[in-house]
């Protein structure tokens, strides 16, 4: 049996609950596993770590401080847009997620966080930032990869 390495290619069933115990995200929702390479940066370096050595059939709870899982928030990433920029069929609400290009072309989402006449404040950090969070792991597949 494959155990998972610094090089693996993970196959996976993951929910992520916050500490209320609320469910957060959960690919058993989307129907189908994750599926990733380590050391991809799709996953924090302590998040990977915590899954070392593991093998396909097991299953853990790994609890993540805020900083190692999806970060801390970064007063960067918070943005004050001129409300005239949202324009057509895009309604401006606070708790609307939107999607917007980066400087790279590629779309970051923002959520809408406050709105003072002509002033909309978007949030860039990620949903779950500064929070600490439970994943509940279920190794599907590992196989070594080749790079």
């Amino acid at each position: 049996m494959t155990t998972i390495t610094s090089h693996s290619e993970v196959t996976l069933h993951f929910t992520i609950k916050l500490s209320d115990g609320s469910v957060a995200d959960s690919t058993h929702n989307m129907g189908k596993p994750a599926k990733f390479v380590m050391g991809d940066g799709s996953l924090s370096d302590n998040f990977e770590q915590c899954l070392i050595g593991l093998q396909q059939g097991d299953s853990r709870s790994i609890e993540l401080k805020a900083i190692d899982a999806f970060g801390l928030p970064n007063p960067d990433n918070i943005h004050y847009m001129d409300r005239a920029k949202f324009v057509g069929d895009n309604q401006v609400e606070v708790g609307t997620i939107m999607a917007f290009s980066g400087p790279d072309g590629m779309e970051i989402p923002g959520i809408i966080t406050d709105i003072a006449g002509d002033s909309v404040t978007v949030d860039f950090n990620h949903p779950l930032a500064g929070q600490d969070v439970t994943f509940d792991v279920e190794i599907l597949a590992v196989e070594t990869s080749n790079s």
